[in-house]
């Protein structure tokens, strides 16, 4: 078995013994969900964070954001690091550095320490289109789809499954317990690399454009700072409208540097491919309305009765929501590996597209009991399920196996500024939707907020429909 040539020479790949391949789906799936479930940790813990290190609300945001913001930015770095021969090392490294992280948060140490801890963590999601590459290389290709279809899900779903068991371990222990949980499975997680993790294949190298990596970076750290700090939007509308000129500033110089360089830290014309391109458009846009709804079900469950709608639900009672999200995403993701035999990817991308928009259209009309909560988040998860395992098909169809890990890096890298502007989105429009004197907005304001998310999920629809009207020698070499 051959993988894709470099450097015009053919470069031989090492599939692995079925026992082996047998205990390799498994440890790639574990390691996947273990570092999307403690970086989202931060999400259920800001109310109890705030409390025990005596800090405010938006500084103990920081804890979730820091945590996205530091997987933004490793991601392209690990997904090129990845592309090389050094891809097990690189790996056990970077686990090490979220197990280390994991323990800073357990540490009593003060809050600062609790950041930095929190933004090694974050280094962590950089590994789930690692573990993409790994599949591709070492399975056979029919499995290997499947199973990378499945990480890309799992990837998704981490969050329903950390956030009710942070929140239940918070109520009982407090917040140490919690991010105690993420010290313990992280561990795990680093134990099953170093058992699992085989070698990449002879042949390949890769080498990290530094000057890249560092402009990338602080192109992201402005944008998602500028979706995190809602509060300058609407105090300091000049200096956000004048940072957001200075990122895009630094994307294009970014995208120059790339194309110029030998060793690009993401190959921009394979991303410039119509095919990649119209997917991490879809992924962009897709990505605000899905966690913008996401937002909008969690805050609404949460909002006490005395606001005139809302269930008022503990923090513990609130992440049961996310339960049938989790489990019809993970469905979704098993049932569409069968589907796509029948389906084309960009048809599958449309049709969980309108599927999100249907749970949008759900929690619009009806939400004046939980079950309807629980129905909204359930369709919600099924589309993200098949939305995420349908992604990679799209994009990996076109790109060659050495460079699988640093063209789905750069699709993560999309997919975590979407949802970072899709709740940064979701908290201006209920902003905007608060009266004076209020301290929290409007029912009416959840319904503005939905028709936002409806839009952008149309958006995707048609782009995904764009993709799939492309001629299949166009999109399958």
């Amino acid at each position: 078995m051959t993988g894709q040539p470099v450097g015009g020479v053919p470069v031989k790949a090492f599939p692995v013994a079925r026992s082996e391949a047998r205990l390799l789906v498994p440890a790639l799936m574990f390691i996947a969900l273990v570092v999307a479930a403690v970086a989202s940790l931060g999400t259920p813990l800001i109310t109890s964070v705030a409390t025990t290190f005596h800090v405010s609300l938006g500084s103990a945001q920081w804890t979730l954001t820091v945590a996205l913001l530091s997987g933004a930015v490793a991601t392209p770095v690990l997904g090129r690091l990845g592309a090389g021969r050094h891809r097990r090392a690189t790996i056990l490294v970077t686990l090490a550095v979220v197990v280390a992280g994991s323990a800073l948060t357990v540490l009593p140490l003060p809050f600062a320490w609790l950041l930095a801890g929190r933004a090694a963590q974050g280094v962590g999601l950089g590994l789930t289109p690692l573990m993409m590459g790994v599949a591709r290389d070492h399975l056979p290709e029919q499995r290997s789809a499947a199973v990378i279809a499945l990480i890309s899900v799992v990837s998704i779903i981490g969050a329903g499954v950390g956030y009710p068991l942070a929140a239940l371990l918070a109520e009982l222990g407090g917040v140490r317990a919690a991010y105690g949980l993420g010290l313990v499975v992280t561990a795990a997680a680093l134990l099953t690399a170093w058992r699992s993790m085989p070698e990449a294949p002879e042949g390949r190298s890769a080498r990290v454009d530094v000057t890249g990596a560092v402009v990338l970076a602080a192109a992201l750290v402005l944008v998602l700072f500028l979706a995190g700090e809602r509060n300058l939007w609407s105090r300091h509308l000049a200096v956000a409208a004048g940072l957001a000129v200075v990122a895009v500033a630094l994307l294009c110089v970014w995208a120059f540097i790339e194309l110029r360089s030998t060793t690009p830290l993401v190959d921009v014309r394979a991303v410039r491919h119509p095919a990649v391109a119209g997917a991490n458009l879809a992924m962009f846009v897709g990505g605000i309305g899905m966690y913008l709804l996401l937002t909008l079900i969690t805050r609404y469950a949460q909002t006490p009765h005395g606001a005139g709608y809302g269930f008022g639900l503990t923090t513990f009672v609130a992440g049961l929501v996310l339960i049938p999200f989790s489990v019809l995403g993970f469905v979704a993701g098993k049932l569409t590996p069968r589907v796509r035999t029948r389906i084309s990817d960009p048809l599958l991308l449309a049709g969980s597209a309108v599927v999100v928009g249907g749970g949008f259209a759900l929690f619009a009309a009806a939400r004046s009991d939980l079950a309807e909560l629980f129905a909204a988040m359930g369709v919600l998860g099924f589309g993200v399920g098949g939305f995420s395992a349908a992604m990679p098909g799209v994009i990996l169809a076109v790109t060659p196996k050495s460079e699988t890990s640093s063209v789905m890096s750069f699709n993560y890298v999309v997919r975590s500024v979407g949802y970072s502007l899709g709740s940064a989105i979701g908290g201006l429009v209920l902003a905007a939707g608060t009266g004076p004197g209020h301290l929290f907005p409007d029912d009416s304001a959840y319904t503005t907020a939905a028709l936002v998310g409806i839009g952008a999920m149309a958006i995707t629809t048609l782009t995904s429909l764009a993709l799939a009207r492309r001629r299949p020698s166009e999109t399958n070499p």
